[in-house]
């Protein structure tokens, strides 16, 4: 395999340029965006789908103050020789990111706001020597660089630097804005989401007749309502996974995965890429996550055993989507569990939403894990039938994304079924109450996620787990007198214990008959002989199951 110098975390274009990094050439967006009549252009698209490194090319493209001739040089974009003489390094440019702005309370996430307002004004402290700038506007420049000026001018800064920056250079600004929905996303998860949007909107009216804007460019993750946060923007186009012109741009498509895999020789591992990283669904376009692509080939090129791991859960901010398992009802589980096993589920999807709703419906759980890039679209040929206006067929996109649902989102069903009260089930257990303990074990149940057959296996982890998760003693198929009991539960100081032989069936109306079974099998087999010298108290049951219900009898 040979090594190409893969840029693995590194955002920033003219690095990855300077430094001779591998580089997938998405010029092209460039020219495509100034196709485009658009005064605002708002572009969604989920984490580690490159939108970052995109507007580090375009900032390093229109920015009047840097000679970017080299860096450009045999990409696409330098065919277009008449379009790059009027637009490279020809206007003044502004691009700033909001990823950084967070915090556990308002103050906190403001006071990183007004760093990140500060550091994008020192990159522009010429304005300050200029005579083309009057002193009134020089000192409130001064007080923004220096992180004092007043919340009301903290909203209107970038409009502010806009009008600075025409006058200084007696041309329009170029505006690009980079994760602009970080701050309210922040917010939402942890109560202070209307300051934060207010100050956002503020932020946001550098688009609105502003006739010191040539253009702008915004990213996100996804489309805020542009009632919310784009009030009264004229022109304004979005560009997102359902409705785009650019897809191509952010992510990898096969044909580029090809290439790299040519230039790296690396063919062999084709598959597995695919497999595991493969299967967005972006407008017309099948999409590779170019985030996993780039770290397993630069893992690759130190072990070449290395095997296909998720890069991409540990990066993407799931407290969203976690606030969601709290709500999560009967129907949630059960589409969760057909998406597990492979299969679509038909959902309503808006793309148009606003954070302080996003709990106001089930629609909007699905509408969030398919912007954000935990499920993607079916594609129209692999679906039969019509879809209602609205809808889409929706699957798990790939392996990587399976496994994030397989550990992380079962994690979080576990958790919330561990709220239940399982006081109640113990008791009955102890009691003798097989009636209780039906109506506890059918209620722990639909709390429960599955996402393979409903086998024996299930059933019995899912017995054994109740208990341990408690932290009783339990065995699981020990032997016992003549055969294997499913699950035998100790509790030493009471001096008792509960024996469990599990059975599950096909067929709704032979749970009882399993129930008679299973008893039969520990009277037949005398389970609860071995424990007589040592406990008071032996208590058998047969437990039989079907899908998400269960039965219980006692001995």
């Amino acid at each position: 395999m040979k090594n190409l110098n893969i840029p693995v975390g590194v955002s920033d274009f003219e690095k990855i340029r300077k430094n001779e990094y591998y580089y997938i050439d998405k010029s092209g967006l460039i020219e495509d965006l100034l196709k485009r009549t658009a005064e605002v252009t708002l572009i969604t698209r989920p984490r580690r789908f490159g939108k970052t490194l995109g507007m580090s090319m375009l900032a390093n493209f229109f920015d009047i103050r840097k000679n970017s001739k080299e860096i450009f040089e045999g990409l696409e974009i330098c065919d277009h020789q008449t379009l790059c003489s009027e637009w490279m390094n020809q206007y003044p440019t502004i691009f700033v990111s909001f990823r950084q702005v967070d915090g556990l309370n308002f103050n906190g996430a403001y006071d990183m706001l007004t760093m990140v307002i500060s550091e994008l004004y020192k990159e522009h402290l010429y304005l300050l020597d200029s005579d083309k700038i009057s002193e009134y506007d020089k000192e409130l420049a001064r007080q923004l660089i220096q992180g004092v000026a007043s919340a009301k001018d903290i909203k209107s800064s970038l409009l502010f630097l806009t009008r600075l920056m025409q006058q200084y250079y007696g041309k329009k600004a170029v505006l690009l804005i980079d994760e602009y929905d970080v701050p309210v996303a922040k917010a939402s998860s942890h109560g202070y989401y209307k300051e934060m949007l207010d100050v956002m909107k503020g932020l946001m009216l550098a688009l609105k007749d502003n006739t010191s804007l040539c253009f702008a460019v915004i990213t996100g993750c996804l489309k805020i309502a542009k009632e919310s946060i784009f009030t009264g923007t004229n022109n304004f186009v979005s560009d997102t996974i359902t409705d785009s012109r650019l897809n191509e741009y952010f992510g990898f498509v096969q044909s580029e995965i090809d290439q790299m895999l040519k230039d790296a020789d690396a063919m062999e591992y084709a598959l597995n890429i695919k497999k595991w990283y493969d299967g967005y669904h972006f407008g017309d376009y099948d999409i590779y996550c170019p985030w996993d692509v780039m770290n397993y080939l630069f893992e690759l090129q130190h072990n070449p055993k290395t095997k296909p791991v998720s890069y991409w859960k540990n990066t993407s901010d799931n407290a969203i989507i976690r606030s969601f398992i709290d709500y999560a009802g009967s129907t949630i589980t059960q589409k969760l569990e057909v998406l597990m096993a492979g299969g679509y589920i038909i959902q309503r999807i808006d793309e148009n939403l606003t954070y302080d709703y996003l709990h106001s419906s089930e629609d909007n759980l699905w509408s969030m894990l398919y912007l954000t890039g935990y499920l993607t679209k079916l594609r129209e040929n692999d679906y039969e039938g019509e879809l209602l206006e609205g809808t889409m067929a929706l699957i798990i996109p790939n392996a990587e994304i399976k496994e994030i649902f397989e550990t992380t989102v079962i994690k979080w069903f576990d958790d919330s079924a561990k709220k239940w009260n399982r006081n109640a089930l113990f008791d009955a257990v102890w009691n003798g109450d097989s009636e209780r303990i039906t109506k506890e074990m059918n209620s722990l149940l639909r709390r429960t996620i599955s996402y393979h057959d409903y086998k024996e296996d299930f059933y019995h982890a899912f017995l054994a787990g109740i208990f341990t998760g408690a932290g009783y003693m339990v065995d699981s198929n020990k032997e016992h007198g003549e055969g294997r009991s499913d699950v035998v539960v100790y509790d030493f100081i009471n001096a008792r214990v509960a024996i469990f032989e599990a059975k599950y069936t096909k067929v709704l109306d032979n749970l009882e008959n399993e129930c008679d079974i299973a008893l039969q099998q520990i009277n037949d087999r005398m389970y609860a002989k071995e424990y007589e010298d040592d406990y008071d108290e032996i208590l058998c049951y047969g437990i039989s199951f079907f899908k998400k219900r269960c039965m219980v009898r006692k001995k």
